[in-house]
């Protein structure tokens, strides 16, 4: 399959024509309406600084139901123990930030780059990107983020300084996704750390018949909290 070249026009192809890597188009730009639009598509895009911007839609797609979730004994009992205090959308850019430090770390280099914090940060302002954090004695021990549109997460990134801080956050995330009945977390590509928690994949053509039905829904826009 042909990669497709963005033009300043907002569109895009159709998802079941990216490569068999899940890479779909090239160039384009971070604009909240194109962003938006490529979600509602199930598009992303996932490149490193120095690339142009790579949009991609992978088939399989890695996807968690909330009612999947499964829970590890030990987690439970941290989560029990209230080690961590969880709050949302109190520290998105400091979330963000956190999670590209992380991946630089890890690898050398990350796909968080400046202008996709910035891109992140204004969708957040807008009401469309999340974060939920962990806190342990007053300093963020974890946190992960993300852009919701109906009823659906797209999960972005995650980190953790201190053990199951961002695990922590992910079973709040589930149980405020329960509570509002979203149909799903997008976890994006396959990864055995998702997999042990309940994730599993999908093809594309029933992740994108999933994602026309729920975005049908209501945003749940503006800030999110435990007590929505």
């Amino acid at each position: 399959m042909p990669v497709f070249r963005l033009t300043d026009k907002l569109i895009f192809p159709p998802p079941h024509l990216a490569t068999k890597e899940g890479l779909l188009a090239i160039g384009g730009d971070l604009t909240p309406d194109r962003l938006l639009l490529a979600y509602s598509m199930g598009i992303f895009p996932w490149y490193s600084e120095g690339q142009p911007i790579l949009w991609w839609s992978p088939d399989p797609r890695m996807v968690l139901f909330p009612e999947e979730f499964k829970i590890p004994k030990s987690l439970e009992k941290k989560i029990r123990r209230a080690i961590f205090e969880i709050t949302f959308d109190t520290a998105f850019n400091s979330v963000i930030e956190a999670c590209a430090d992380t991946n630089l770390r890890r690898s050398d280099g990350t796909w968080i780059t400046p202008e996709m914090q910035k891109a992140y940060c204004r969708l957040h302002i807008m009401g469309y990107a999340h974060s939920v954090e962990a806190w342990c004695h007053g300093e963020l021990a974890g946190g992960l983020y993300g852009v919701s549109l109906g009823r659906m997460f797209f999960g972005e990134s995650m980190f953790t300084r201190i053990d199951d801080a961002s695990k922590v956050c992910l079973a709040a995330l589930i149980t405020f996704a329960q509570k509002h009945d979203f149909l799903l977390i997008d976890c994006q590509v396959p990864t055995d750390h998702f997999k042990k928690l309940g994730a599993r994949n999908i093809d594309r053509k029933q992740f994108i018949l999933l994602l026309t039905k729920t975005i049908s829904n209501p945003s749940l826009t503006g800030s999110w909290s435990l007590h929505r």
